[in-house]
């Protein structure tokens, strides 16, 4: 269009053209077409509308306003022959299936059984006064030996059993350097527990894996004693694997704990009685605990003196194997979905 032509009935052929082209739009393709041609950024109405600027001053508003209505009308049209066609759309090739069979649901996944074993196990630890601390699973040789008092020839830190990416940082073995960490910025009463991922230089097996999850705890306060361990270690244990299930400590060795004791329970499957499970012994070692040693404490900047505490640690997968009758840890890693999903919700399973 000119721009000596534009005026109001040059707009209104425009118009008139525009809602030919609509009407005759036969599909849903050529109706955004012609929107396009007439009111895309480059379409015949939006020329016009650029046009106005060469009309004289006292033209302006009037034909400003005549191409605003315009292209209301058009929109109006185009959003009326929009939904006519869409009534109207008949696929080419109809479904060839029954639409009498009942649908499909679709697949939905849910949650690795060790992250829900981990959820539980928190709740029950902040029920109990225990809040959450983490830290990266790449570590210092510093914190995860020596401020833990292990001893330059412990074995635990030979290259056989330690992933070492130089002579001063490596994978960590536990989550225990967590701990250390945390009491160097944290004054007592601490009261902690820190889940995560650890590695060992291992062949996987039925009960070994290179990585696998841990959960360590730590109270630290004035007056903490081995009965606090007992009590609250009980407590976890008899919550998550339900109230019958029976305690023990057993006098053994660790270097960052004095005294230091495994943990066992009842076996879950014969009640005590023996069996293959339990090695005929009727009791399942559970965790490795122990009063924190003092030199941890100095290494910490605690004094040994004032203050008492307990840590205790525990694998993960390991608890749930024992929990749900798993007989192989790397059933775990697999990603087979026949093994998972006996461990999902209704729910999570969109049942």
């Amino acid at each position: 269009m000119a721009e000596e032509d534009l005026d109001r009935q040059a707009i209104e052929d425009l118009v008139e053209s525009a809602s030919r082209a609509i009407a005759g739009s036969e599909n849903l393709d050529s109706l955004e077409a012609e929107r396009i041609r007439y009111l895309g950024r480059k379409g015949e109405l939006t020329k016009s509308l650029r046009s106005i600027k060469s009309l004289p001053a006292e033209k302006r508003p009037a034909v400003g306003n005549a191409i605003n209505q315009a292209k209301e009308r058009l929109e109006a049209l185009i959003e009326e022959r929009k939904t006519s066609l869409s009534a109207s759309f008949v696929e080419e090739e109809p479904y060839p299936g029954d639409f009498t069979l009942p649908g499909r649901s679709g697949f939905s996944g849910g949650r690795h059984i060790l992250h829900s074993v981990m959820g539980e196990i928190k709740e029950i630890f902040a029920g109990m006064g225990y809040s959450i601390a983490e830290g990266s699973d790449v570590e210092l040789d510093y914190y995860n030996f020596e401020a833990l008092n292990f001893p330059p020839d412990h074995p635990s830190r030979d290259l056989q059993d330690t992933f070492y990416i130089n002579k001063d940082i490596l994978l960590r073995t536990h989550t225990s350097p967590v701990q250390v960490r945390y009491m160097e910025k944290h004054k007592p009463p601490v009261r902690i527990i820190v889940p995560g991922k650890v590695y060992r230089n291992e062949s996987p097996d039925p009960s070994h894996s290179a990585e696998f999850l841990q959960m360590e705890g730590l109270y630290v306060d004035e007056n903490v004693s081995l009965a606090d361990l007992r009590n609250d270690v009980t407590y976890f244990i008899r919550s998550f694997f339900g109230q019958d299930a029976s305690v023990r400590f057993r006098p053994h060795f660790f270097p960052f704990t004095e005294p230091s004791a495994e943990v066992d329970m009842s076996c879950f499957s014969c009640r005590g009685e023996g069996c293959q499970i339990c090695q005929k012994t009727g009791w399942i070692e559970i965790m490795g605990a122990g009063m924190v040693h003092p030199n941890v404490f100095r290494y910490a900047g605690y004094d040994p003196d004032a203050y008492t505490g307990f840590a205790f640690g525990m694998g993960i997968d390991r608890i749930a194997m024992l929990k749900y009758g798993i007989d192989d840890i790397r059933r775990f890693l697999t990603n087979d979905l026949r093994f998972l999903s006996q461990f999902w919700s209704e729910r999570e399973m969109g049942e």
